[in-house]
């Protein structure tokens, strides 16, 4: 090797002893050597997929061993200099990419699509953006728990045109969040150059929009990287604030392996091999005497052969065997049910105040427990479910949120990372639309990819009957209990709403909790003072009879119950499900084999609810005891009107005496 060759990057050691200088080199040349070597093996069939960081590893090892061991990095897929930095084992990276069992997913999913609370690292989801506010929740666990510690998260340049990033950059500023945002600006995503993503100079200047304090730094130039972030990481901790960093850097292979570098002009690729952060970084420490070449080269042979073993060790790791039930018991983490029946005496409330009582007393009982939500603090919600809670548990435990949807979510998962409970309130259960990726696809299936659950409440406000219109009183429980990895609870009494509700909040899981406007100020009952549970997955048997088994929940129970009593010659099972995920099978089917007839209420729209659903296992499971078909009834195939004669029209209310009768008829 050269002993003397030029250094293309101005490096600037400063007070930064010989020791610090070695290992910033050691800690890039051993995600250097991985990827020549993955490169390798890609080719071999060995690996899969690959998404190269080779010429980026400065900004990854610099940030990482500027931050704290125990402070949360969130990383890209090309951010390998922060699994190595942190010294993952490297053949549990290697069986992780080969998909093995020693890997942080089982198999389950690829790369850097994990996370391991053992090196504080929270991986990322393919689509980019939530990891960003799931930094947030981190950073505020951080900063309400007094802990002083620093939250990195990265995305590429690409990433910053998502609503997640901005809605992330406006929550850590208003709460003034130690995250540092860190933009690895590499040139492309996959194949469109940065002339095409964006119009401003620097992508740091999005970041004066939201009073957030922004950076431009050379990421190929390892000295900067570290010194600065080291620097800015110092003065987090002790002034808590989010810092916006972007790094210009270049991405030296395709998107990943298989896109290839076609669409790279040659000159640009050759512009940049010129800046490689390690080349340059070698020579300038050889020309200072700092290291030797044969230092250089022994540390080269150490690498490749811990390279070498650790891929030995995870070769010899037997392939998965698939097994149905380790599948399907990973999809939640396991929660111990704490039955807590009520001490005291009763009274008579209304169903909101159910929610309410519910919601105040799990907040006593779960000191970490934050609550999130559009106007909930000293305004109390638009229905003023919180109304007084800030006086009784401060504005830190009680937050006011802008209205970002998807952001806020994010915030609650990163919550539950750090240890703690959160509760957000969807002003609307139309608005969660909003917020549907990161439920749908990082609070779902978090458990299942690496073992991380999501203690995350998504209070809904939902449904019709009170001329709302389109927008503000959708019923969309179908959209959520399809989705493996959530839990689904639809109260119809103020009892079950206020049980349900504690029992939401001591799952460890993510919980849909639903809540009918039209029931709120309209359903009374006896409602245990104390804090008490109701468990998952049990229904409640309103009415018994012979003739017919209702099934129904919701608003659409009190229908049922309504046509129950102007038919009192009806003899009618009627089940109230409560629970729609979990759910409660076993009293269908009992209910269905003893009265051979079943009918389904719903109020959501006919085609995809989960009425269908509820039929199919109807007929799998009761064939031979039915007398008649499965019938549903449901509201119309159309948005919900506003005006009272078009949603009466649409409702499924009206419909269903007449189906009822004519079941019964068959």
């Amino acid at each position: 090797m050269l002993t003397s060759a030029k250094s293309h990057i101005n490096f600037d050691k400063k007070n930064l002893d010989d020791r610090i200088l070695i290992q910033l080199y050691k800690n890039m040349l051993k995600p250097r050597l991985i990827e020549e070597k993955m490169l390798i093996l890609i080719r071999q069939g060995k690996v899969s997929k690959w998404f190269s960081g080779i010429g980026q590893e400065a900004i990854a090892v610099g940030v990482t061993m500027a931050l704290q061991t125990n402070e949360y990095i969130l990383p890209m897929h090309r951010n390998l200099g922060v699994f190595t930095t942190r010294n993952i084992p490297l053949h549990r990276l290697f069986s992780q990419w080969q998909g093995k069992a020693n890997g942080f997913t089982k198999g389950r999913d690829r790369s850097f699509h994990f996370g391991t609370q053992d090196y504080h690292i929270v991986g990322m989801i393919s689509h980019l953006g939530p990891q960003l506010g799931v930094a947030d929740g981190i950073a505020l666990a951080s900063k309400l728990q007094n802990k002083g510690q620093v939250t990195a998260v990265f995305t590429g340049e690409g990433g910053t045109s998502e609503g997640d990033f901005h809605e992330a950059l406006n929550v850590a500023a208003v709460w003034q969040l130690p995250v540092i945002f860190c933009i690895e600006n590499n040139g492309y995503g996959l194949s469109t150059p940065t002339s095409e993503q964006y119009h401003c100079k620097d992508l740091a200047d999005r970041g004066k929009g939201y009073g957030i304090d922004s950076f431009v730094f050379d990421g190929n130039n390892i000295l900067e990287v570290y010194s600065k972030v080291l620097k800015l990481a110092e003065s987090i901790r002790k002034r808590p604030r989010p810092i916006l960093i972007e790094f210009k850097t270049f991405r030296m292979r395709g998107h990943e392996e298989a896109s290839g570098t076609k669409y790279v002009p040659n000159e640009l690729l050759a512009e940049w091999e010129i800046k490689d952060p390690i080349n340059n970084y070698r020579n300038y420490l050889l020309n200072l005497g700092i290291l030797t070449t044969a230092q250089d080269e022994e540390l080269h042979q150490t690498i490749k052969a811990e390279i070498d073993e650790a891929l030995q060790v995870a070769g010899a790791e037997d392939n998965i065997t698939p097994n149905e039930s380790v599948e399907l018991n990973d999809v939640y983490k396991p929660f111990n049910y704490e039955q807590i029946d009520p001490k005291s005496g009763s009274e008579n409330i209304r169903f909101i105040d159910a929610v309410s009582q519910g919601l105040k007393q799990s907040m006593q009982r779960h000191a970490d427990l934050v609550i999130m939500g559009q106007d909930i603090a000293e305004y109390g919600g638009v229905f003023k479910i919180t109304e007084g809670f800030v006086e009784a548990f401060g504005r830190e435990r009680v937050r006011n949120t802008p209205i970002c949807e998807s952001a806020i979510v994010e915030t609650a998962m990163g919550l539950s990372i750090a240890g703690m409970k959160a509760v957000m309130e969807m002003q609307f259960a139309d608005f969660v639309s909003s917020g549907f990726n990161p439920i749908v696809n990082y609070l779902a299936k978090s458990h299942y990819r690496w073992n991380e659950n999501a203690d995350v409440v998504i209070r809904m406000p939902c449904g019709a009957g009170v001329a709302a219109g389109p927008f503000h009183s959708q019923t969309n429980e179908a959209w959520f209990t399809k989705t493996p990895g959530l839990k689904v609870v639809y109260p119809a009494f103020p009892y079950d709403a206020k049980g349900l509700l504690a029992t939401a909040i001591n799952d460890p899981n993510p919980v849909m909790y639903f809540e009918h406007k039209a029931l709120y100020r309209s359903i009374r009952q006896d409602v245990p003072t104390d804090y008490f549970t109701i468990p998952f997955g049990k229904a409640s048997l309103l009415k018994e009879g012979d003739d017919i088994t209702i099934i129904s929940y919701g608003a659409g129970v009190h229908w049922a119950l309504n046509t129950l009593a102007n038919n009192v010659d009806v003899s009618a099972d009627l089940i109230d499900l409560r629970t729609l995920q979990p759910l409660d099978t076993d009293a269908i089917y009992k209910s269905v084999k003893k009265t051979g007839r079943a009918i389904i209420l719903q109020e959501d729209s006919m085609f995809g609810g989960i009425a269908s659903d509820l039929s199919a296992l109807i007929m799998e499971n009761c064939f031979e005891y039915l007398d008649a078909p499965v019938k549903r009834v449901a509201s119309m195939e159309t948005p919900i009107p506003f005006i009272n004669q078009l949603e009466d029209q649409y409702l499924a209310k009206g419909k269903f005496e007449s189906a009822l009768k004519k079941l019964l008829a068959y």
